[in-house]
């Protein structure tokens, strides 16, 4: 995900502070991984030097001047770019899930044991992640489904491995 583009695009609804953009951003893409505030700051600093927003005004308080951030219109049209680019799919084709199955064949350890393993675990997030699909609103149901399918397609890989792992014990030992 780039944080930078996400700030920006919250942005587009109207000037906002640091911790308004962190509140905002954490309230609709950071349900499981908090955006901290340290990188709010840093990534609005890196926006401001490229042009892309503009401080709106600075209110002096208590503490530290709190800067309200603007998106300028090159800002619009580098989000604008972001959005239409097609994300790149991930075919994962060297995972770490694979290299464990061969390095448990190669070095003799029980790779249907690892597998078994780890059905356990993807078995395990998958229903924390469905329960918590039952409880959210649908900007979390489609974040879970995401996870979901990716996990089932998870599950399909090591029930497929599992199935021909006699075979290919034999053809990386060659």
């Amino acid at each position: 995900m780039s944080i930078g583009h996400t700030l920006l695009g919250l942005l587009e609804a109207g000037p906002r502070h640091g911790y308004d953009l962190k509140r905002a951003f954490d309230e609709k893409f950071g349900h499981d991984r908090p955006l901290a505030y340290g990188q709010v700051y840093s990534t609005m600093s890196r926006l401001l030097k490229n042009g892309l927003v503009e401080v709106e005004g600075i209110e002096s308080g208590g503490g530290p001047d709190r800067k309200r951030y603007a998106i300028t219109d090159a800002g619009i049209t580098d989000v604008d770019h972001w959005l239409a680019q097609p994300e790149k799919p991930e075919p994962y084709l060297q995972s770490t899930l694979y290299t464990k199955v061969v390095l448990a064949l190669l070095t003799g350890r029980g790779a249907a044991d690892l597998l078994d393993t780890q059905r356990a675990e993807h078995l395990r997030l998958m229903r924390i992640l469905t329960q918590r699909k039952r409880k959210g609103d649908l900007a979390d149901q489609l974040v879970c489904d995401h996870a979901l399918f990716h996990l089932e397609a998870d599950l399909r890989w090591l029930e497929l491995t599992a199935a021909r792992l006699d075979q290919l014990a034999r053809e990386v030992r060659r």
